[in-house]
Parts: C-alpha cells; sequence; structure tokens
C-alpha cells in the first residue's frame, strides 16, 4: 500500500471570514487593489502565524437578491478551493463586478486566479508528470 499525502482543509470557518466593516475598510486602504474580469480583489498582506481572511461584497448594482447570492456563493466556492494555492496568510476581499451576473464558475474560478498571480501570492504549481 502506497502512502498518500494528507488532503488539505477546504473548510472556511468563522476565523477565515471578514465580518466588520472595519475590517473591510483596512484591506481597502491598507492593501492592494486589482481588477481582473468579472471581479476586484483586495489584498492584504498578515503577520506570519495567523490564518487568511475572505471578505466578500455584491451590490446592487450585481442584480437582485438571487443574484447577488449566487455571485456570493460562486466568489467564495472559488476561494475555497484554490485558498491553499495563496503564499502566506493574507485578507482577501472579493467585490463583485455587474459582469459576474452572466459568468459561470470556471470563468470567476480564472479571474481569481490571475488577480493572486498578479499580486504575487499564488504558489508556481508542480508540473505534473506523465507516467510511461
Amino acid at each position: 500500500m502506497s502512502a498518500t499525502a494528507p488532503r488539505p482543509r477546504l473548510r472556511l470557518g468563522r476565523r477565515e471570514r471578514l465580518r466588520g466593516s472595519r475590517e473591510f475598510a483596512k484591506a481597502r486602504t491598507e492593501g492592494v487593489r486589482r481588477v481582473c474580469g468579472c471581479l476586484i480583489v483586495n489584498l492584504r498582506r498578515l503577520p506570519e502565524g495567523e490564518s487568511s481572511q475572505l471578505g466578500i461584497v455584491t451590490s446592487r448594482k450585481v442584480g437582485g437578491s438571487v443574484v447577488r447570492s449566487r455571485a456570493r456563493r460562486l466568489m467564495r466556492e472559488a476561494y475555497r478551493l484554490h485558498q491553499h494555492q495563496i503564499t502566506g496568510p493574507v485578507v482577501v476581499v472579493m467585490v463583485a463586478r455587474p459582469s459576474l451576473a452572466t459568468k459561470d464558475f470556471t470563468t470567476v474560478c480564472r479571474d481569481l486566479r490571475r488577480c493572486l498571480q498578479e499580486s504575487g501570492i499564488w504558489k508556481a504549481e508542480a508540473p505534473t508528470s506523465v507516467s510511461t
């Protein structure tokens, strides 16, 4: 039997979510802003030892309540699946642009990845080896 590597934890607990408006404002004023496709991402580095945090913003410009809820779910899931590709602890505030209302999940993931790569906090993926 071969031992497999432990699977990374993919949950987003309470500690990993931004709650207060001060935390959102701090990320916006002290962090770096990137605009990529259907997302605006504000990033602020945290001291080592802390856990990364996520905040999500959807305004009424995105659409009605159903559309905004879908946008929040898409952004949260994109971050959740890619959170272990981020180097070091960081605060990520994702803002939905109105174009997100018509995008699919793969587009949201691609735009998030591009923002993180442009910010220099995306871990380079190891090339996959092909066995012959």
